[in-house]
C-alpha cells in the first residue's frame, strides 16, 4: 500500500484566517488518521501578493493551532525546498514536457481581449471559456518549440468534447466536459512564471502527495489539473474538497477580513482548542459561531 502523504499549502498573502485554518485542520486530521506524512508548501509565487514577513507568521499561527507537519520550509526533508519560489527547475522541465508534446500554444490575448470575443456571458465560472483565438490546428503544435517562453502567455489545448471525471473523496462523484465547461487555460505567464494549475502539478507530483485536501472553490482547477495529469502519464492524488466557511451574511471568508484571522483572536486570547472544538460542529455553527474569543 502507499504510504498517505498529504500536504498544507497556504500562500503568504496575509494572516491565515479561519476558513484557512479549517481546512488546514481537516488535512492534519487525515493525514494523522492514515498514519502519513504531511509536508507544508510555501506557495509565494504570486510576485505582487506574496510578503515575506507573512511566511512566518503563518507558519507560527498554524503550529499555534495545534498542526504539526513532517516536511517544509522550516524543517527541510527529501523534496527540499519547499518555498514555490525555489522550484522553478521543476516547473520549467514540466513545461518543456507539455510543450514537446504538443500540449502547448502561445496566447497574445488578453484578459480583455477574451471578454470582449465572447457573445454570451458564461455564469458561474471561475474564468470565460477561451473562444480559441490563438490556438492553432493540431497540426501545427509542435512547431512552437522556437518560440521564447517568456513574453506570451501559454495555453494548455484540451481535448474538447473529453469527460473528466472524479470521486471526491468529500463530496462525492464530480464530472466537467472539456471544452464546453471550462476551456484552454494558462499554464505559462508571459512574466516567465508558471500559474498555479502548472506549478501545483509539479509540486504535488514531484513531493509524492497522495491526497489534496483544500476548499471547494478550487474543484474547477482540479479539472485542469487532472488533464495536465493525463498529458503527462503522471497518476494523480486523490481530492477531498472541504464546504467554504462563511460569515454570518453568508460570505466566505477573505484575508482581508482580519477580525476573524488566527493572529486577531490570538491577541484576542482566544484558545487553540475552542477554535479546533468549532470546526467539530455542525457547518451551520461554524459559519456563524467563530470569532467570539475566549479566554486561554
Amino acid at each position: 500500500m502507499t504510504t498517505y502523504r498529504g500536504r498544507l499549502a497556504p500562500s503568504p498573502t496575509g494572516f491565515m484566517h479561519l476558513g484557512h485554518a479549517r481546512t488546514f485542520w481537516i488535512a492534519h486530521q487525515r493525514a494523522a488518521s492514515a498514519g502519513g506524512a504531511l509536508i507544508l508548501r510555501n506557495e509565494d509565487l504570486d510576485r505582487a501578493r506574496c510578503q515575506q514577513p507573512f511566511v512566518p507568521a503563518m507558519l507560527e499561527d498554524l503550529r499555534w493551532l495545534g498542526l504539526k507537519w513532517s516536511e517544509g520550509p522550516d524543517v527541510g526533508g527529501p523534496h527540499t525546498p519547499y518555498d514555490q519560489s525555489g522550484r522553478m527547475t521543476h516547473y520549467t522541465a514540466l513545461f518543456d514536457r507539455l510543450r514537446a508534446g504538443g500540449f502547448l500554444y502561445p496566447c497574445t490575448c488578453s484578459r480583455q481581449d477574451v471578454q470582449r470575443a465572447l457573445t454570451a456571458p458564461h455564469a458561474g465560472e471561475d474564468e470565460p471559456i477561451y473562444p480559441g483565438t490563438c490556438r492553432p490546428p493540431a497540426t501545427l503544435e509542435r512547431s512552437v518549440s522556437s518560440i521564447p517562453r517568456a513574453g506570451v502567455n501559454w495555453r494548455f489545448r484540451l481535448p474538447e468534447g473529453e469527460r473528466i471525471a472524479f470521486q471526491d473523496g468529500h463530496l462525492g462523484p464530480q464530472a466537467q466536459v472539456a471544452g464546453r465547461d471550462f476551456g484552454d487555460f494558462i499554464v505559462w505567464r508571459k512574466d516567465d512564471f508558471p500559474a498555479y494549475q502548472l506549478a501545483v502539478v509539479a509540486d504535488d507530483a514531484a513531493m509524492g502527495i497522495t491526497e489534496v485536501v483544500r476548499g471547494a472553490d478550487l474543484i474547477a482547477s482540479t479539472f485542469r489539473q487532472l488533464a495536465i495529469y493525463e498529458a503527462l502519464r503522471l497518476d494523480p492524488p486523490a481530492f477531498y474538497h472541504c464546504e467554504l466557511v462563511k460569515d454570518e451574511h453568508g460570505v466566505r471568508l477573505a484575508k482581508r477580513d482580519d477580525a476573524r484571522s488566527l493572529r486577531t483572536l490570538r491577541q484576542q486570547g482566544c484558545a487553540p482548542e475552542a477554535i479546533v472544538e468549532g470546526f467539530q460542529e455542525p457547518i451551520k455553527k461554524q459559519e456563524t459561531g467563530f470569532g467570539a474569543p475566549k479566554a486561554g
